[in-house]
């Protein structure tokens, strides 16, 4: 049976945030089973600053998921982290940061899984609970699609397809199995993208001031501007697909199904979640080993 984790001992990191431009501490922390992933701002006093990575307290997607609580305290561009938090398989984490948005760092998930990876993994004396998907659910956005259907595994299985009209990204897609070490060797390191046509108008919506060619792969025109060029030809798709892994977490425990997009995004992707979660035909909990999880996935095909 597979046993809910934490990391061993705190670890911390800095940096800027890619849209407030704003420098913040993470503190990482363990937790104790049951605790789920949470967010303190330590920079906030007189009001309740915990803040629960949960899809319900999503209060914006533009460009990034945005955490909120009924206090009004946000933690803003959490997705990175929490795909490195999913990816190494971590159940209960207490993130202490003293801003309103994670930083960015290389605009992957890199710099989180090496931190997570050196504070050391620890096992918990609790069952890891899983969501088993019985059901497929959808949301369609015009071309956008995103699904979340049964399958046999106890890991979440991914399969994304983005389409630009422009030769640097053109139509990639991929498919990846979220067996351990799978995210840390095929996604961790893919970095956020973005047009430089759209620079001007992102800061002028107070977004983007952060943003640089050392935390994101920037495309001009037909050319990407980084120097260094890109670490994989598909990095566009593998970091749509980072970004899923991010917000599926937010369901508030790994999935076991499949989770198939087309042109995905945070949007989509908290749309899909949340409408996961309120039907309850659709799943259920599950602490089996991968052989009960194969038979629950048999009963819910009859």
């Amino acid at each position: 049976m597979e046993m809910q984790q934490t990391i061993e001992r705190p670890a911390m990191c800095a940096g800027i945030g890619v849209h407030s431009g704003e420098k913040a501490r993470l503190v990482l922390k363990p937790a104790p089973a049951g605790t789920g992933i949470v967010f303190r701002r330590t920079d906030i006093a007189g009001r309740d600053t915990l803040v629960t990575a949960h899809a319900e307290s999503v209060s914006d997607t533009q460009l990034g998921t945005t955490l909120t609580n009924e206090a009004g305290v946000s933690v803003a561009v959490v997705e990175h982290l929490m795909a490195a938090v999913s990816g190494l398989g971590i159940d209960n984490l207490l993130i202490e940061i003293d801003g309103p948005e994670v930083p960015i760092m290389d605009g992957s998930s890199a710099v989180f899984c090496e931190l997570l990876l050196q504070a050391g993994l620890k096992a918990q004396g609790a069952p890891r609970r899983r969501i088993r998907i019985l059901e497929t659910v959808e949301i369609v956005d015009g071309p956008k699609r995103a699904t979340l259907s049964p399958a046999p595994d106890t890991h979440l299985t991914l399969r994304a397809r983005i389409e630009y009209d422009n030769n640097v990204i053109g139509v990639q897609q991929m498919a990846l199995r979220m067996a351990p070490g799978m995210f840390a060797r095929n996604l961790a390191f893919a970095r956020t993208y973005g047009f430089a046509r759209d620079v001007d108008m992102l800061r002028s919506m107070g977004l983007a001031r952060g943003g640089s060619l050392d935390n994101a792969v920037v495309i001009d025109d037909e050319e990407i501007m980084n120097p260094e060029g890109l670490r994989t030809e598909d990095e566009f798709v593998r970091h749509k697909m980072l970004d899923a892994v991010g917000d599926l977490m937010l369901a508030g425990a790994p999935i076991a199904g499949a989770y198939d997009a087309v042109q995905p995004g945070h949007a989509l992707n908290n749309k899909l979640v949340r409408k996961l979660l309120a039907t309850p035909s659709a799943w259920c909990w599950e602490t089996d080993t991968a052989e009960a999880g194969a038979d629950a996935f048999a009963r819910a095909a009859l």
